[in-house]
């Protein structure tokens, strides 16, 4: 069954999203506090597909949480909770590893399709890597593998997230092509998504990080002002 952990300390807001996610179908693990997500994580042995944070919590937060998760499993999916007037913690955890956010307060309908868009992703990850899905892609000086969801630049890996790995294979399929950002968020988050267009920005960030030589100078993925960005590895 599709298995989800779910660390909020806010009893109401924590049971309304176990309930409405159990009723989608999903297996919900549940912990008060960052503390006790790490403990279920563990005692599970690693076995969730999605991991739902929240940020304010007492103890180890959520940015915290997400950390860890992220560093011990590059293919789990994370999403976080946040209040309206925490933009740079949303901010501070999409760069940690975070894939997506969702701003309180939410409906049921929100979380539900938030969620089956994330677990999607990492569902397909794991197809490929079980049925040994070899195909490549080649860009210059980089390799990117399919079946594993790893970036290879001159033969030295860079570990992806769910999101960075399909912005990188949306890349790859359109090298040299200005990609809008409606487009971007359109193909990796789905035209369902409700959020904000700026986590395209934020993942591109975070992406020059990992693949850039000069992280503040890119020459890789090279920003199209007024449109988006595109991949340029002539």
């Amino acid at each position: 069954m599709k298995k989800i952990l779910v660390c909020e300390d806010e009893a109401a807001i924590r049971d309304f999203v176990v309930i409405n996610l159990r009723r989608a179908g999903y297996d919900v693990v549940e912990a008060d506090c960052g503390e006790m997500a790490l403990e279920k994580y563990e005692e599970q042995g690693g076995d969730f597909d999605v991991a739902i944070l929240d940020i304010m919590m007492p103890g180890i937060d959520g940015l915290q949480v997400c950390k860890e998760l992220r560093n011990k499993n590059s293919g789990i999916g994370i999403i976080m909770l946040s209040a309206r007037t925490q933009e740079m913690d949303k901010v501070t955890g999409l760069m940690l590893g975070a894939d997506d956010y969702i701003t309180k307060p939410f409906s049921p309908s929100e979380l539900t399709a938030r969620v089956d868009s994330l677990y999607r992703r990492v569902s397909l990850s794991e197809q490929r890597s079980e049925n040994n899905f070899k195909e490549e892609l080649q860009s210059g000086i980089f390799t990117l593998n399919l079946r594993n969801r790893a970036l290879m630049k001159n033969g030295k890996m860079i570990e992806l997230t769910q999101v960075e790995f399909q912005i990188m294979e949306y890349f790859f399929s359109n090298p040299g092509v200005a990609l809008d950002r409606t487009d971007i968020l359109n193909h990796v988050w789905g035209e369902a998504y409700v959020g904000e267009e700026k986590i395209v920005d934020v993942n591109i960030r975070r992406l020059r990080m990992k693949v850039e030589d000069e992280p503040s100078n890119p020459k890789y993925i090279v920003t199209v002002w007024g449109l988006g960005y595109k991949w340029d590895t002539v």
